[in-house]
């Protein structure tokens, strides 16, 4: 199946041609961990969790690397006001990060580099930029050259001129141009190492160029993710040093999801109008959070309300119900669940290889489910298409990362369920709801 990805480089949708037949490599900006993750914090982290399993379902082996930014003023800033090493600080929100990334059923990463293993890489990467004439040392920090390189602005279509017009330069600034930016920072606050040029810790934009660099062939990968916000600057002079250091734009396709906006402003940490995800998610929970998340197309803007919520509550229970219902009747004609069956799901899969469309799978989801629920009120079940209804949506579900659990029926529970329905037959009523109530506590019905 061709695989369709807007590429935030190009401006436009493309067909996805892998650098390996049958692999991709994707690497997603990761969080720096110095408070809670919010829940506009998850949506990057569902997107790109369904852009894996999508990829996954179609046979590729997949590559999934997301980094921990453990290196930051404001883990310095958090370390220095809770009297605690910057490792502690990093430690314990990288724990609360796999918590609530684990409770809305993303995947863990292949691998989770943090930026602390990477120092004596960034360290030489910084050389070889110096050496090539891309980068330059003032007073113990280092700065990157913009001018050394081709096209800078080309991912977020920024002007260069309108950059350094609307730069703000200070007086006795250390860099050749306002819009070069920082390499290497000397510092002797918080933690830090040393180098050929002061003790210091690496700026943000080249860690993620170094993990990549490090971690992957020439540098280079398939897909490289992250929210909007990390368009500019982050993303730009990531694909500036890569250009220096490799000669290409460390990946061939770059995707970025919408905002998260609470009323008519975007959800962050400096406006001070977050949820925190944990709390989200005690409040509801994992699926219903995924739910919402993938309602909305993923490059387009999200926005979070309560009502939000408990209308996709709704829907979710139709989910639940359906998926239950189907596996208690395949069940109590003993079928083995278990048993891995064709699915029949290729609408499904179009809609996701088209760019992630996953509100047009959805639909599909919630059409085969519609189906499902007709063939369950045949008075005559044809089992066996029940039987690939079920493994269809469960292959939905799975590729959404939307887990529904159901009963596994004892002997004793399809003996009871018989029960309850002749009972009910008999219109004994008052034998038939007990048994109904024992049945409703098992989610049998």
């Amino acid at each position: 199946m061709e695989v369709r990805i807007f590429n935030s480089l190009t401006d436009r949708i493309e067909t996805f041609v892998p650098l390996k037949p049958r692999e991709v490599s994707i690497y997603v900006c990761g969080p720096t961990v110095y408070s809670d993750p919010h829940i506009g914090n998850l949506r990057p982290v569902v997107v790109f969790d369904v852009l894996r399993r999508m990829f996954i379902s179609l046979g590729y082996k997949v590559t999934f690397v997301s980094n921990f930014t453990d290196v930051d003023d404001k883990i310095i800033n958090r370390a220095i006001s809770e009297k605690k090493s910057e490792e502690e600080i990093s430690n314990h929100y990288i724990q609360a990060f796999r918590n609530v990334a684990e409770a809305v059923h993303s995947l863990a990463p292949d691998i989770a580099p943090r930026v602390t293993e990477y120092i004596p890489d960034i360290i030489r990467y910084i050389e070889v930029l110096i050496d090539k004439k891309a980068a330059y040392a003032v007073d113990g920090d280092v700065y990157f050259r913009v001018s050394s390189i081709a096209n800078y602005g080309e991912l977020s279509n920024i002007n260069i001129d309108d950059l350094i017009s609307g730069a703000r330069i200070e007086e006795n600034s250390k860099k050749e141009s306002p819009l070069d930016f920082v390499l290497w920072k000397k510092t002797t606050i918080g933690i830090n190492w040393e180098s050929r040029w002061s003790r210091g810790r690496p700026g943000w934009h080249t860690e993620c160029c170094v993990m990549i660099n490090s971690l992957f062939p020439d540098g280079k990968i398939d897909i490289h993710g992250g929210g909007f916000d990390l368009k500019f600057p982050h993303h730009e002079n990531e694909i500036a040093q890569s250009k220096a250091h490799n000669n290409n734009s460390i990946a061939n396709y770059w995707m970025h999801n919408g905002f998260i906006n609470f009323g008519e402003d975007k959800m962050s940490k400096s406006l001070g109008n977050v949820i925190l995800a944990k709390d989200i998610i005690e409040k509801y929970n994992g699926n219903l959070i995924r739910l919402v998340l993938l309602g909305t197309y993923y490059r387009s803007p999200l926005t979070f309300t309560f009502e939000v919520m408990e209308t996709a509550k709704i829907e979710l229970e139709k989910i639940e119900n359906s998926y239950r219902q189907l596996a208690v009747s395949l069940q109590l004609a003993n079928f083995d669940l278990s048993e891995e069956q064709e699915t029949d799901i290729p609408q499904f899969m179009e809609h996701l290889a088209n760019d992630l469309n996953t509100p047009n799978a959805l639909t599909e989801l919630f059409a085969i489910i519609k189906k499902a629920n007709g063939a369950l009120r045949q008075s005559s079940l044809d089992y066996l298409a029940l039987r690939k209804l079920f493994s269809s949506i469960g292959a939905m579900l799975n590729i959404l990362g939307i887990f529904v659990d159901y009963p596994r029926l004892s002997k004793e529970d399809k003996h009871m369920y018989t029960e309850y329905l002749k009972y009910k037959n008999d219109k004994n009523y008052a034998e038939s709801d007990r048994l109904r109530q024992i049945l409703m506590a098992r989610r049998i019905i």
